[in-house]
């Protein structure tokens, strides 16, 4: 994996291959979401969350393009214990909040909003369909925040009444949503 942009540009890295939980957004797919992201975000006022966060990957890439902040979360040790170590390694500790939980939980008790959220699920979790309702119920998203949901081919939001598009490279789908909905009628299917 690498860091596609910012002062972290082509910084490589490698989480531990043996009993890694997580699956990782492919460099292909996560340089196509931040070439759309460029366009809608301005990542320097930006204070960003990472649900799902597994290696970590997303919240290098928001920092090394200027976020002020990334809270990432994750339920895995051994995923806390490579972004503690990646965090120290590019010295960004006094951006990172890292925390250990269940997702759900932490939307359930989260106090403050975020101008970015990205959701990296497990393809096969069976709640992913509740992900941007729980988002929107606990008010976790600025008026004009973005949410990003990576899912596969088999997940659709596509009557839900907030989201704006969706981006499709292979087998990962990113299904973009807003507070308001401004629909975005040229959708890729």
């Amino acid at each position: 994996m690498r860091i596609i942009g910012g002062q972290f540009k082509g910084y490589r890295f490698s989480p531990p291959a043996d009993k890694w939980p997580t699956r990782p957004t492919t460099d292909f797919s996560k340089e196509a979401l931040y070439n759309i992201l460029l366009n809608v975000l301005d990542f320097e006022t930006t204070n960003f969350l990472d649900l799902f966060g597994g290696s970590g990957n997303h919240c290098y890439e928001c920092i090394s393009r200027g976020a002020l902040t990334a809270t990432y979360v994750d339920k895995f040790a051994n995923c806390i214990k490579f972004v503690k170590q990646m965090s120290a390694k590019l010295d960004i500790e006094d951006q990172m909040t890292i925390v250990r939980s269940d997702v759900f939980k932490y939307i359930q008790h989260c106090n403050r909003q975020y101008q970015y959220i990205f959701a990296g699920p497990p393809y096969g979790l069976p709640t992913i369909h509740t992900i941007p309702d729980k988002i929107f119920e606990h008010n976790l998203l600025t008026d004009d925040g973005l949410l990003v949901v990576e899912h596969n081919p088999f997940v659709s939001y596509n009557h839900h009444p907030r989201l704006t598009q969706v981006r499709n490279y292979g087998q990962t789908h990113f299904s973009f949503f807003r507070p308001k909905s401004d629909r975005i009628d040229d959708q890729e299917e």
